[in-house]
Protein backbone atom coordinates (compact mmCIF):
# COMPACT_ATOMS: atom_id res chain seq x y z
CA UNK A 1 0.00 0.00 0.00
CA UNK A 2 1.31 3.70 -0.56
CA UNK A 3 3.04 5.34 2.76
CA UNK A 4 1.78 6.55 5.73
CA UNK A 5 -1.22 9.18 5.42
CA UNK A 6 -0.98 10.61 9.14
CA UNK A 7 -1.33 13.39 11.12
CA UNK A 8 2.12 14.22 11.90
CA UNK A 9 3.16 17.20 14.28
CA UNK A 10 5.50 18.24 11.77
CA UNK A 11 5.75 17.69 8.39
CA UNK A 12 7.68 14.72 7.36
CA UNK A 13 11.52 15.33 6.12
CA UNK A 14 11.90 15.19 2.17
CA UNK A 15 14.17 12.31 2.77
CA UNK A 16 11.13 10.02 4.75
CA UNK A 17 9.00 11.43 1.95
CA UNK A 18 8.83 9.12 -1.29
CA UNK A 19 8.91 10.86 -4.44
CA UNK A 20 6.34 8.28 -5.71
CA UNK A 21 3.15 8.91 -3.47
CA UNK A 22 4.66 11.94 -1.84
CA UNK A 23 3.87 10.35 2.02
CA UNK A 24 6.01 9.22 4.53
CA UNK A 25 7.81 6.12 3.24
CA UNK A 26 6.26 2.59 4.14
CA UNK A 27 8.54 -0.54 4.68
CA UNK A 28 11.31 1.77 2.74
CA UNK A 29 13.79 0.20 0.09
CA UNK A 30 16.72 1.32 -1.74
CA UNK A 31 18.39 1.33 -5.09
CA UNK A 32 22.17 0.81 -4.39
CA UNK A 33 23.29 1.79 -7.85
CA UNK A 34 21.84 5.25 -7.42
CA UNK A 35 21.09 5.57 -3.64
CA UNK A 36 17.14 6.48 -4.01
CA UNK A 37 14.85 5.01 -2.09
CA UNK A 38 11.07 4.23 -2.79
CA UNK A 39 8.16 2.87 -0.51
CA UNK A 40 8.60 -0.73 -1.12
CA UNK A 41 4.46 -1.11 -2.36
CA UNK A 42 5.08 2.37 -4.64
CA UNK A 43 8.32 0.76 -6.36
CA UNK A 44 7.05 -2.58 -7.02
CA UNK A 45 3.40 -0.96 -8.91
CA UNK A 46 6.35 1.21 -10.69
CA UNK A 47 8.04 -1.60 -12.22
CA UNK A 48 5.04 -3.37 -12.71
CA UNK A 49 4.40 -0.99 -15.75
CA UNK A 50 7.51 -3.02 -17.87
CA UNK A 51 9.92 0.11 -16.94
CA UNK A 52 13.18 -1.21 -15.45
CA UNK A 53 14.35 2.39 -14.70
CA UNK A 54 14.88 4.55 -11.72
CA UNK A 55 11.81 6.49 -11.04
CA UNK A 56 14.03 9.37 -10.41
CA UNK A 57 17.35 9.14 -12.54
CA UNK A 58 15.83 7.36 -15.20
CA UNK A 59 19.00 4.93 -14.79
CA UNK A 60 18.65 1.26 -15.44
CA UNK A 61 17.63 -1.07 -12.72
CA UNK A 62 18.84 -4.58 -11.22
CA UNK A 63 16.28 -6.37 -9.22
CA UNK A 64 19.22 -7.75 -7.04
CA UNK A 65 20.23 -3.93 -6.36
CA UNK A 66 16.93 -3.48 -4.41
CA UNK A 67 17.52 -3.73 -0.66
CA UNK A 68 15.47 -2.95 2.64
CA UNK A 69 16.03 0.03 4.27
CA UNK A 70 15.50 -0.90 7.68
CA UNK A 71 17.59 2.31 9.35
CA UNK A 72 15.07 4.92 7.63
CA UNK A 73 12.59 2.45 8.84
CA UNK A 74 13.04 2.81 12.04
CA UNK A 75 13.78 6.71 11.66
CA UNK A 76 10.56 7.16 10.18
CA UNK A 77 8.16 5.16 13.00
CA UNK A 78 9.61 7.37 14.98
CA UNK A 79 7.86 10.24 14.05
CA UNK A 80 5.48 11.83 16.27
CA UNK A 81 1.80 12.15 14.88
CA UNK A 82 -1.71 12.72 16.23
CA UNK A 83 -4.52 9.77 16.63
CA UNK A 84 -6.59 9.11 13.92
CA UNK A 85 -9.56 10.04 15.50
CA UNK A 86 -7.95 13.49 16.88
CA UNK A 87 -11.16 14.72 14.84
CA UNK A 88 -13.56 13.24 16.86
CA UNK A 89 -11.75 14.12 20.20
CA UNK A 90 -8.95 11.92 21.09
CA UNK A 91 -5.81 13.74 22.59
CA UNK A 92 -3.53 11.08 22.50
CA UNK A 93 0.03 12.10 20.34
CA UNK A 94 3.18 9.90 20.32
CA UNK A 95 5.49 7.86 18.01
CA UNK A 96 4.26 6.49 14.84
CA UNK A 97 5.16 2.94 15.95
CA UNK A 98 3.44 3.50 19.24
CA UNK A 99 -0.05 3.70 17.57
CA UNK A 100 -1.24 0.50 17.49
CA UNK A 101 -1.08 0.07 20.91
CA UNK A 102 -2.92 3.24 21.54
CA UNK A 103 -5.98 1.66 19.47
CA UNK A 104 -6.26 -0.92 22.23
CA UNK A 105 -7.71 1.81 24.53
CA UNK A 106 -8.13 4.40 22.28
CA UNK A 107 -11.82 5.61 23.43
CA UNK A 108 -12.80 6.64 20.19
CA UNK A 109 -11.56 3.42 18.34
CA UNK A 110 -14.30 1.46 16.30
CA UNK A 111 -14.55 -1.94 17.39
CA UNK A 112 -16.72 -5.36 17.24
CA UNK A 113 -19.06 -5.93 20.09
CA UNK A 114 -17.28 -8.54 22.58
CA UNK A 115 -20.76 -10.71 22.80
CA UNK A 116 -20.74 -10.56 19.13
CA UNK A 117 -23.92 -9.46 18.11
CA UNK A 118 -22.56 -7.53 15.20
CA UNK A 119 -22.46 -4.45 16.00
CA UNK A 120 -19.46 -2.18 15.48
CA UNK A 121 -19.09 0.78 17.44
CA UNK A 122 -16.82 3.51 19.45
CA UNK A 123 -14.92 1.81 22.43
CA UNK A 124 -16.43 4.42 24.63
CA UNK A 125 -20.25 3.69 23.19
CA UNK A 126 -19.49 -0.17 24.62
CA UNK A 127 -20.45 0.12 27.96
CA UNK A 128 -24.23 1.73 27.26
CA UNK A 129 -24.45 -0.90 24.46
CA UNK A 130 -23.28 -3.69 26.80
CA UNK A 131 -26.05 -2.76 29.52
CA UNK A 132 -28.69 -1.85 27.67
CA UNK A 133 -28.87 -2.47 23.68
CA UNK A 134 -26.66 -5.13 22.86
CA UNK A 135 -29.30 -8.10 21.83
CA UNK A 136 -26.97 -10.56 23.58
CA UNK A 137 -26.02 -9.04 26.49
CA UNK A 138 -27.19 -11.06 29.72
CA UNK A 139 -29.67 -9.63 31.73
CA UNK A 140 -31.86 -10.42 34.76
CA UNK A 141 -35.40 -9.97 35.54
CA UNK A 142 -35.80 -7.94 38.67
CA UNK A 143 -39.11 -9.59 39.10
CA UNK A 144 -38.94 -13.26 38.43
CA UNK A 145 -35.17 -13.39 38.72
CA UNK A 146 -34.71 -15.80 35.61
CA UNK A 147 -31.53 -14.65 33.45
CA UNK A 148 -31.51 -13.59 29.46
CA UNK A 149 -30.23 -12.23 26.43
CA UNK A 150 -30.97 -8.81 26.01
CA UNK A 151 -33.10 -9.65 22.89
CA UNK A 152 -35.04 -12.47 24.79
CA UNK A 153 -35.54 -10.02 27.52
CA UNK A 154 -37.11 -7.63 25.78
CA UNK A 155 -39.46 -10.31 24.50
CA UNK A 156 -40.16 -11.14 28.40
CA UNK A 157 -40.80 -7.60 29.43
CA UNK A 158 -44.39 -6.96 29.56
CA UNK A 159 -45.36 -10.21 30.04
CA UNK A 160 -43.41 -11.57 33.47
CA UNK A 161 -46.09 -13.39 35.64
CA UNK A 162 -44.21 -12.29 38.71
CA UNK A 163 -44.31 -8.36 37.48
CA UNK A 164 -46.83 -6.14 39.59
CA UNK A 165 -49.30 -4.48 37.42
CA UNK A 166 -52.69 -2.05 37.90
CA UNK A 167 -55.99 -3.92 36.69
CA UNK A 168 -56.76 -3.17 33.12
CA UNK A 169 -60.06 -2.18 34.31
CA UNK A 170 -58.85 0.87 36.26
CA UNK A 171 -60.30 -0.73 39.40
CA UNK A 172 -57.43 0.64 41.47
CA UNK A 173 -56.33 -3.24 42.39
CA UNK A 174 -52.37 -4.02 41.94
CA UNK A 175 -51.12 -7.85 41.65
CA UNK A 176 -48.65 -9.55 40.10
CA UNK A 177 -49.45 -10.64 36.20
CA UNK A 178 -50.18 -14.14 36.58
CA UNK A 179 -53.09 -13.49 39.08
CA UNK A 180 -54.45 -10.35 36.74
CA UNK A 181 -56.78 -13.16 34.51
CA UNK A 182 -58.09 -14.23 37.61
CA UNK A 183 -59.14 -10.64 38.67
CA UNK A 184 -60.28 -9.89 35.83
CA UNK A 185 -62.98 -12.48 34.80
CA UNK A 186 -64.07 -13.01 38.83
CA UNK A 187 -63.18 -10.15 41.36
CA UNK A 188 -62.94 -6.59 39.37
CA UNK A 189 -66.04 -4.36 40.37
CA UNK A 190 -65.41 -2.88 37.00
CA UNK A 191 -64.93 -6.19 34.80
CA UNK A 192 -67.79 -6.13 32.60
CA UNK A 193 -70.59 -8.64 32.30
CA UNK A 194 -73.44 -9.13 30.33
CA UNK A 195 -77.36 -8.77 31.42
CA UNK A 196 -78.60 -12.38 31.71
CA UNK A 197 -81.86 -10.73 30.77
CA UNK A 198 -81.79 -8.94 27.94
CA UNK A 199 -77.82 -9.70 26.43
CA UNK A 200 -75.92 -6.38 26.70
CA UNK A 201 -72.81 -5.78 28.70
CA UNK A 202 -72.74 -3.83 32.05
CA UNK A 203 -70.05 -2.47 34.55
CA UNK A 204 -70.77 -5.42 37.32
CA UNK A 205 -70.92 -3.06 39.86
CA UNK A 206 -73.90 -1.21 37.53
CA UNK A 207 -75.73 -4.08 36.53
CA UNK A 208 -77.67 -4.29 39.75
CA UNK A 209 -79.23 -0.66 38.92
CA UNK A 210 -79.98 -1.78 35.24
CA UNK A 211 -81.75 -4.58 36.12
CA UNK A 212 -84.87 -2.08 37.67
CA UNK A 213 -84.70 -0.62 33.82
CA UNK A 214 -83.93 -3.58 31.86
CA UNK A 215 -86.27 -4.37 29.24
CA UNK A 216 -86.31 -7.97 29.14
CA UNK A 217 -86.51 -8.36 33.12
CA UNK A 218 -89.30 -10.65 33.98
CA UNK A 219 -92.04 -8.75 36.07
CA UNK A 220 -95.74 -9.74 37.33
CA UNK A 221 -98.98 -9.05 35.96
CA UNK A 222 -100.79 -6.29 37.60
CA UNK A 223 -103.89 -7.85 37.10
CA UNK A 224 -102.66 -11.17 38.86
CA UNK A 225 -103.53 -13.63 36.05
CA UNK A 226 -101.54 -15.62 36.58
CA UNK A 227 -98.46 -15.23 33.21
CA UNK A 228 -95.12 -16.43 34.37
CA UNK A 229 -92.31 -13.91 33.07
CA UNK A 230 -93.76 -11.13 31.45
CA UNK A 231 -90.69 -8.80 29.93
CA UNK A 232 -90.90 -5.20 31.58
CA UNK A 233 -91.23 -3.83 27.57
CA UNK A 234 -93.96 -6.92 26.86
CA UNK A 235 -95.94 -6.05 30.08
CA UNK A 236 -98.28 -2.75 28.28
CA UNK A 237 -98.44 -5.24 25.31
CA UNK A 238 -99.82 -7.94 27.32
CA UNK A 239 -102.60 -6.00 29.22
CA UNK A 240 -104.03 -4.67 26.27
CA UNK A 241 -103.97 -7.45 24.14
CA UNK A 242 -103.76 -10.70 26.08
CA UNK A 243 -104.91 -10.59 29.93
CA UNK A 244 -107.64 -11.88 30.45
CA UNK A 245 -108.54 -10.55 33.82
CA UNK A 246 -107.87 -6.67 32.53
CA UNK A 247 -110.48 -4.92 32.51
CA UNK A 248 -111.52 -3.25 29.18
CA UNK A 249 -114.32 -0.94 27.51
CA UNK A 250 -116.86 -2.49 25.15
CA UNK A 251 -116.21 -2.59 21.74
CA UNK A 252 -119.20 -0.63 21.36
CA UNK A 253 -118.22 2.50 23.55
CA UNK A 254 -117.77 4.49 20.40
CA UNK A 255 -121.08 4.05 19.52
CA UNK A 256 -122.22 5.20 23.57
CA UNK A 257 -121.70 2.12 25.66
CA UNK A 258 -120.17 2.73 28.89
CA UNK A 259 -119.86 -0.72 29.79
CA UNK A 260 -116.39 -2.27 31.47
CA UNK A 261 -115.24 -6.14 32.40
CA UNK A 262 -112.58 -8.48 32.40
CA UNK A 263 -111.73 -9.21 28.56
CA UNK A 264 -113.33 -12.70 29.49
CA UNK A 265 -116.33 -11.57 29.78
CA UNK A 266 -117.08 -9.23 26.55
CA UNK A 267 -118.34 -12.12 24.75
CA UNK A 268 -121.22 -12.56 27.60
CA UNK A 269 -121.79 -8.84 27.37
CA UNK A 270 -122.16 -8.84 23.61
CA UNK A 271 -124.85 -11.50 24.09
CA UNK A 272 -126.76 -9.85 26.81
CA UNK A 273 -126.90 -6.56 25.02
CA UNK A 274 -127.27 -7.01 21.05
CA UNK A 275 -130.56 -4.96 20.86
CA UNK A 276 -129.41 -1.60 23.32
CA UNK A 277 -125.98 -2.27 20.63
CA UNK A 278 -128.23 -1.90 17.77
CA UNK A 279 -130.19 1.25 18.77
CA UNK A 280 -127.37 2.51 19.89
CA UNK A 281 -125.55 2.26 16.50
CA UNK A 282 -128.29 3.45 14.67
CA UNK A 283 -128.48 6.88 16.42
CA UNK A 284 -124.39 6.57 15.72
CA UNK A 285 -125.01 6.18 11.69
CA UNK A 286 -127.72 8.69 12.02
CA UNK A 287 -125.61 11.33 13.52
CA UNK A 288 -122.71 10.33 11.06
CA UNK A 289 -125.04 10.74 7.75
CA UNK A 290 -126.09 14.16 9.26
CA UNK A 291 -122.32 15.49 9.86
CA UNK A 292 -121.23 14.17 6.24
CA UNK A 293 -124.33 16.01 4.96
CA UNK A 294 -123.53 19.44 6.88
CA UNK A 295 -119.55 18.92 5.69
CA UNK A 296 -120.55 18.46 2.07
CA UNK A 297 -122.52 20.98 2.03
CA UNK A 298 -119.55 23.37 3.58
CA UNK A 299 -117.47 22.21 1.11
CA UNK A 300 -119.96 23.21 -1.84
CA UNK A 301 -120.38 26.58 -0.37
CA UNK A 302 -116.07 26.61 -0.42
CA UNK A 303 -116.03 26.05 -3.84
CA UNK A 304 -118.76 28.28 -5.02
CA UNK A 305 -117.11 31.78 -6.93
CA UNK A 306 -117.80 34.87 -4.78
CA UNK A 307 -117.03 37.62 -7.20
CA UNK A 308 -120.17 37.50 -9.10
CA UNK A 309 -118.64 35.48 -12.51
CA UNK A 310 -118.94 32.56 -13.93
CA UNK A 311 -117.48 30.86 -16.13
CA UNK A 312 -118.45 27.25 -17.23
CA UNK A 313 -116.88 24.89 -19.20
CA UNK A 314 -119.04 22.54 -20.74
CA UNK A 315 -116.77 19.46 -21.95
CA UNK A 316 -117.35 16.92 -24.54
CA UNK A 317 -119.66 18.99 -26.68
CA UNK A 318 -120.77 17.02 -29.46
CA UNK A 319 -122.05 13.92 -26.96
CA UNK A 320 -124.24 15.97 -24.64
CA UNK A 321 -125.71 18.07 -27.44
CA UNK A 322 -126.40 14.44 -29.08
CA UNK A 323 -127.73 13.59 -25.42
CA UNK A 324 -130.41 16.83 -25.59
CA UNK A 325 -131.47 15.78 -29.23
CA UNK A 326 -132.56 12.54 -27.59
CA UNK A 327 -134.10 13.65 -24.67
CA UNK A 328 -136.63 16.76 -24.74
CA UNK A 329 -136.32 19.66 -22.84
CA UNK A 330 -132.84 18.02 -21.49
CA UNK A 331 -130.90 20.46 -19.08
CA UNK A 332 -127.53 20.58 -18.26
CA UNK A 333 -126.87 23.05 -14.65
CA UNK A 334 -123.42 25.00 -14.03
CA UNK A 335 -122.16 25.28 -9.90
CA UNK A 336 -123.65 27.66 -8.04
CA UNK A 337 -122.12 30.64 -7.49
CA UNK A 338 -122.50 34.11 -5.38
CA UNK A 339 -122.86 37.69 -6.80
CA UNK A 340 -120.37 38.84 -4.22
CA UNK A 341 -119.24 37.46 -0.50
CA UNK A 342 -122.57 37.52 1.18
CA UNK A 343 -124.69 38.00 -1.93
CA UNK A 344 -127.05 36.33 -3.38
CA UNK A 345 -126.62 32.51 -5.07
CA UNK A 346 -127.42 31.87 -8.58
CA UNK A 347 -127.37 29.19 -11.18
CA UNK A 348 -127.26 28.80 -14.87
CA UNK A 349 -128.45 26.23 -16.80
CA UNK A 350 -128.19 25.45 -20.69
CA UNK A 351 -130.26 23.37 -23.41
CA UNK A 352 -128.10 22.60 -25.97
CA UNK A 353 -130.42 21.86 -28.12
CA UNK A 354 -132.77 24.37 -27.09
CA UNK A 355 -135.79 25.16 -25.49
CA UNK A 356 -139.31 26.66 -26.31
CA UNK A 357 -139.09 29.17 -29.06
CA UNK A 358 -135.18 27.63 -29.75
CA UNK A 359 -135.65 24.22 -29.44
CA UNK A 360 -133.97 21.93 -32.25
CA UNK A 361 -132.22 24.80 -33.23
CA UNK A 362 -130.83 27.23 -30.54
CA UNK A 363 -128.30 26.76 -27.91
CA UNK A 364 -130.81 28.05 -24.99
CA UNK A 365 -129.30 29.62 -21.51
CA UNK A 366 -131.19 30.67 -18.19
CA UNK A 367 -130.14 31.71 -14.54
CA UNK A 368 -132.12 31.34 -11.80
CA UNK A 369 -131.70 32.60 -7.71
CA UNK A 370 -131.27 29.61 -5.67
CA UNK A 371 -131.95 29.68 -1.62
CA UNK A 372 -128.59 31.03 -0.20
CA UNK A 373 -127.00 30.95 2.76
CA UNK A 374 -127.71 34.91 3.51
CA UNK A 375 -130.98 35.60 1.56
CA UNK A 376 -132.57 36.76 4.84
CA UNK A 377 -129.67 39.85 4.95
CA UNK A 378 -130.51 40.86 1.09
CA UNK A 379 -132.72 43.15 -0.37
CA UNK A 380 -135.29 41.42 -2.62
CA UNK A 381 -136.22 41.10 -5.51
CA UNK A 382 -133.09 40.59 -7.15
CA UNK A 383 -132.48 43.31 -9.67
CA UNK A 384 -128.99 43.53 -10.95
CA UNK A 385 -128.02 43.59 -14.49
CA UNK A 386 -127.03 39.79 -15.44
CA UNK A 387 -124.54 39.22 -18.68
CA UNK A 388 -124.38 36.14 -21.12
CA UNK A 389 -121.55 35.32 -23.14
CA UNK A 390 -120.41 32.69 -25.22
CA UNK A 391 -116.71 32.80 -25.42
CA UNK A 392 -114.91 32.60 -28.68
CA UNK A 393 -112.15 30.33 -27.99
CA UNK A 394 -109.25 32.10 -31.09
CA UNK A 395 -105.76 32.32 -30.59
CA UNK A 396 -105.79 36.35 -29.40
CA UNK A 397 -102.53 36.72 -31.51
CA UNK A 398 -103.77 35.67 -34.81
CA UNK A 399 -107.31 37.28 -34.89
CA UNK A 400 -109.83 39.16 -32.67
CA UNK A 401 -111.94 36.90 -30.25
CA UNK A 402 -115.50 37.69 -31.25
CA UNK A 403 -117.53 36.60 -28.18
CA UNK A 404 -121.95 36.49 -28.23
CA UNK A 405 -122.84 38.66 -25.66
CA UNK A 406 -126.74 39.41 -23.92
CA UNK A 407 -127.32 41.68 -21.40
CA UNK A 408 -130.74 42.04 -19.75
CA UNK A 409 -132.28 44.26 -16.45
CA UNK A 410 -134.42 41.74 -14.11
CA UNK A 411 -138.24 42.71 -14.10
CA UNK A 412 -138.93 43.48 -10.21
CA UNK A 413 -141.80 41.70 -10.64
CA UNK A 414 -141.21 38.77 -12.40
CA UNK A 415 -141.48 35.43 -9.84
CA UNK A 416 -138.60 34.24 -11.13
CA UNK A 417 -136.25 37.00 -9.18
CA UNK A 418 -138.50 37.01 -5.95
CA UNK A 419 -136.25 35.95 -2.58
CA UNK A 420 -136.55 31.60 -3.46
CA UNK A 421 -137.94 29.37 -0.58
CA UNK A 422 -136.38 26.11 0.67
CA UNK A 423 -139.26 24.04 -1.17
CA UNK A 424 -138.54 24.96 -4.56
CA UNK A 425 -138.37 22.05 -6.97
CA UNK A 426 -137.17 21.41 -10.78
CA UNK A 427 -140.31 21.39 -11.98
CA UNK A 428 -141.66 24.65 -10.96
CA UNK A 429 -141.60 26.99 -13.85
CA UNK A 430 -140.03 29.21 -11.32
CA UNK A 431 -137.43 27.61 -11.54
CA UNK A 432 -136.41 27.80 -15.14
CA UNK A 433 -134.91 31.30 -14.41
CA UNK A 434 -135.01 33.91 -16.86
CA UNK A 435 -132.60 34.17 -20.01
CA UNK A 436 -132.61 33.52 -23.87
CA UNK A 437 -134.33 30.53 -25.84
CA UNK A 438 -132.37 31.56 -29.04
CA UNK A 439 -128.87 32.36 -27.31
CA UNK A 440 -127.10 31.33 -30.57
CA UNK A 441 -127.90 29.02 -33.03
CA UNK A 442 -126.38 25.45 -34.23
CA UNK A 443 -125.32 27.12 -37.07
CA UNK A 444 -123.64 30.32 -35.34
CA UNK A 445 -121.79 28.23 -32.83
CA UNK A 446 -119.91 26.04 -35.80
CA UNK A 447 -118.49 29.38 -36.77
CA UNK A 448 -114.85 30.68 -35.81
CA UNK A 449 -113.87 28.89 -32.93
CA UNK A 450 -116.40 28.76 -29.88
CA UNK A 451 -116.13 25.24 -30.32
CA UNK A 452 -112.96 23.89 -29.29
CA UNK A 453 -111.03 20.80 -28.52
CA UNK A 454 -115.24 19.66 -28.19
CA UNK A 455 -115.48 22.36 -25.36
CA UNK A 456 -117.26 25.43 -25.00
CA UNK A 457 -117.15 28.24 -22.52
CA UNK A 458 -120.10 30.15 -21.33
CA UNK A 459 -120.11 32.94 -19.02
CA UNK A 460 -122.41 34.51 -16.48
CA UNK A 461 -121.47 38.19 -14.63
CA UNK A 462 -123.59 40.02 -12.49
CA UNK A 463 -123.20 43.87 -12.17
CA UNK A 464 -123.48 44.60 -8.55
CA UNK A 465 -123.24 48.67 -7.27
CA UNK A 466 -119.60 49.25 -5.57
CA UNK A 467 -121.86 49.91 -2.37
CA UNK A 468 -123.16 46.74 -2.07
CA UNK A 469 -119.73 44.78 -2.42
CA UNK A 470 -119.18 47.13 0.58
Amino acid sequence: MPGFDYKFLEKPKRRFQCPLCSKAMREPVQVSTCGHRFCDTCLQEFLSEGVFKCPEDQLPLDYAKIYPDPELEQQILALPIRCIHSEEGCRWTGQMKQLQSHFSTCAFNVIPCPNRCSVKLTRRDLPEHLQHDCPKRKVKCEFCGSEFTGEAYENHQGICPQESVYCENKCGARMMRRLLSQHTMTECPKRTQPCKYCGKEFVYDTIQNHQYHCPRFPVQCPNQCGTPNIAREDLANHVKESCGSALVLCPFKEAGCKHRCPKMAVGRHLEESTKSHLTMMCNLVGRQRQEIMELRREMEELSVSHDGVLIWKLTDYSRKLQEAKLRNNHEFFSPPFYTHRYGYKLQVSAFLNGNGSGEGSHLSIYIRVLPGEYDNLLEWPFSYKVTFSILDQSDPSLSKPQHITETFNPDPNWKNFQKPCSSRNSLDESTLGFGYPKFISHEEIKKRNYIRDNSIFLKASIEIPQKIMA
